[in-house]
């Protein structure tokens, strides 16, 4: 089924339309959620929270693409989740430590002024993607994105987990400078 299809059984309010999701994204849902989690109970709960999202926003909403639309409900509720867990514990977990990593070239959300300028930084951020190296940019989604390990990106792509670390380094590096250039102050 393609992914207007599925749209298109939310929109008919059809209860098909959540299988239908369900057997074309669970894996690419939970594997966005267990990268971030870490805990599989904690993941299908946001899997499911998603499919529920998607019921609740679809209409009005018609993503395009879709595959990014449920990527990027999951991966903010299992992000929700871990900050929750993380508060509860008193302390900083992975998802700290990797937004930790790329925080110093993306300016700070804490900031009113950057909160209104989001949409233009997310606009640069695209722009950014499509001009590096393709392999560039898919260890950099791979890893902020999809939040895998720099050994399963590796593993991934058939290459060294030097070759990954020094690439996202750099990769961090130059949307820094290009941020700045554009006058997006980090």
């Amino acid at each position: 089924m393609t992914d207007n299809e599925i749209i298109a059984l939310y929109v008919e309010r059809s209860e098909s339309a959540i299988d239908e999701t369900a057997k074309q994204y669970n894996t690419y849902c939970t594997t966005i959620a267990m990268n971030i989690l870490q805990n599989r109970e904690d993941a299908d709960e946001c899997v499911n929270d998603t499919y529920m999202k998607l019921w609740n926003t679809i209409p009005p909403e018609r993503p395009k693409p879709f595959s990014t639309y449920i990527g990027r409900i999951v991966r903010n509720l299992s992000l929700k989740k871990a900050k929750m867990q993380n508060a509860q514990k008193r302390g900083g977990g992975a998802v700290d430590v990797l937004l930790s990593e790329v925080e110093l070239c993306v300016p700070s959300a804490h900031n009113v002024e950057n909160e209104v300028m989001a949409s233009d930084l997310t606009q640069e951020i695209e722009r950014f993607m499509a001009i590096i190296k393709e392999e560039d940019a898919a260890y950099f989604l791979c890893r902020y994105w999809r939040f895998e390990s720099v050994s399963t990106i590796a593993k991934k792509h058939s290459v060294g987990v030097s070759k990954v670390k020094v690439s996202l380094h750099r990769t961090r590096k130059k949307l820094k400078t290009y941020l700045e250039e554009r006058g997006i102050v980090v």
